[in-house]
């Protein structure tokens, strides 16, 4: 099970450098591989579309809409919270952390706040 992070699914439909590198994740997505915070459900949303159109931003919303999709209770506020001070992470980030933790997942991003921690791959441009 994977977690991917909204770095990856903006890098994938903005055609960023590494979208070819995410490409086998956001092409294989499905309820039984891929889970995601409902965070992460806005972030793509909000920057495809602030950034490239509405119509880009519903085809990616179409595609998360194929992994299960983790709506954030209270307990799960509570761990994302508790990432986040120990962690030093945003409150997006700790959402995110926390539902990877939550759901087993290894988290896949090129964030660099969560570079070096656990079941975390990090993709990073070859040099």
């Amino acid at each position: 099970m994977i977690l991917l992070d909204s770095y990856g699914w903006i890098e994938y439909f903005a055609e960023g450098p590494l979208a070819e590198r995410y490409a086998k994740y956001v092409e294989d997505v499905s309820g039984e591989n891929t889970v995601i915070p409902t965070i992460v459900v806005y972030e793509v949303y909000k920057k495809i579309k602030g950034d490239i159109s509405e119509e880009k931003a519903l085809e990616a919303y179409a595609q998360l809409m194929r992994a299960k999709v983790i709506s954030m209770d209270a307990s799960l506020a509570l761990e994302a919270a508790d990432f986040s001070l120990k962690l030093g992470l945003s409150m997006a980030d700790g959402i995110v952390y926390a539902t990877a933790k939550r759901e087993g997942a290894k988290l896949v991003t090129s964030d660099e706040h969560f570079k070096g921690l656990k079941d975390v791959e990090f993709i990073e441009e070859e040099k």
